[in-house]
């Protein structure tokens, strides 16, 4: 048996919903993911397909809804933004005791981290960041009514609605107090700039959720935080994971692909946003603020389910680093306002 899986009544609708698919199949949990836990199903012919289902045990509700991410990768199949193809999805709790869907499995490399980055060829590496700016400019500039996900969540108060959000997660997984965390929430409330424009928000747009291959990205991943909103979220997101091995050293971001080596600089890949999506850059700052505090949230809820149990037995976690993670985030995100 495998954790997370109901092995013979998941098979059974592996069976009857992806086709040519044939027992028995062999589950496998895919590192890297802390959140959503996401499962590599091989059947008899060695094909693959892909699974992901909610963490085990008791979760904020909001964070783990399956069928609204099957939605989003379904709806951008025929744009160029490139995602998975999907195979179904599972609402019945009685086949996995929890939702779950199912997509093709893309072949390539995700570069979680530096040493992952490090095995792309260099001379590949600066091509492989300018898609990454190419591709979120993409999504930017799709209509969210015309792919079907005009209902994905308001338009408008982007930030006011994050802020609110990720606040009560932090109330919600706080075990430990970080006054950093209550200043950089009360400066971003009270400096929040104006949104101009709504469009599709990945939310976690960053090269370690991508899959790389052949000098080209194959496909984005972890939609689990998309909504509608404030693109220039995703810019401070993007450029906060966009760290020189210089920057790592100093703060959040051990793992950062991009201290490899050979991407484009920061500067680089916002000239090329703003001169493919006519956006101006100047408070990005804000933006870069906003994403350390919302990750430094998701951080503590991560902590909290690790540390109750509800990743599973045997996760390999080190809770403390984890904890630190959290404290660097709150930091780096206050260093940016003041």
């Amino acid at each position: 048996m495998t954790e997370g899986i109901n092995n013979e009544l998941v098979t059974e609708w592996l069976v009857a919903h992806v086709p040519g698919f044939s027992p028995p199949i062999e589950f496998t949990l895919i590192a890297g993911g802390h959140s959503n836990l996401t499962f590599q199903c091989v059947d008899s012919n060695q094909r693959s397909c892909v699974l992901r289902r909610p963490p085990l045990g008791h979760v904020l509700e909001s964070a783990h809804d399956m069928g609204r991410e099957h939605k989003i990768i379904s709806a951008l199949a025929d744009t160029d933004v490139p995602v998975a193809h999907t195979d179904g999805l599972c609402t019945d709790p009685e086949v996995n005791g929890a939702p779950f869907y199912v997509m093709d499995y893309v072949e390539g490399l995700v570069p979680h981290d530096s040493v992952i980055a490090r095995t792309i060829p260099e001379q590949e590496r600066h091509g492989i960041g300018l898609h990454v700016i190419d591709i979120l400019t993409r999504l930017h500039r799709i209509d969210p009514d015309d792919v079907g996900l005009g209902d994905l969540g308001r338009k408008e108060a982007y930030l006011t609605r994050q802020l609110k959000r990720w606040t009560k997660q932090w109330e919600a997984s706080k075990t430990h107090e970080v006054p950093e965390m209550e200043e950089t929430n009360r400066i971003l409330a009270e400096r929040m700039p104006q949104q101009i424009g709504a469009t599709i928000v990945h939310g976690d747009f960053r090269i370690g959720n991508m899959i790389v291959k052949h000098g080209k990205i194959q496909a984005i991943l972890d939609w689990e935080l998309c909504t509608l909103g404030d693109p220039l979220a995703d810019i401070g997101y993007l450029l906060n994971a966009w760290m020189s091995a210089d920057e790592v050293e100093q703060g959040p971001g051990d793992q950062a692909a991009i201290a490899a080596g050979g991407f484009p600089s920061r500067d680089e890949i916002c000239q090329v946003y703003e001169n493919n999506t006519g956006r101006d850059l100047t408070d990005i700052n804000y933006y870069r603020a906003f994403s350390h505090w919302r990750l430094a949230a998701i951080g503590q809820g991560v902590y909290k389910r690790y540390l109750v149990g509800a990743m599973g037995k045997d996760r390999d976690i080190d809770l403390d680093h984890q904890k630190d993670g959290v404290q660097k985030r709150a930091r780096a995100a206050l260093s940016l306002l003041v």
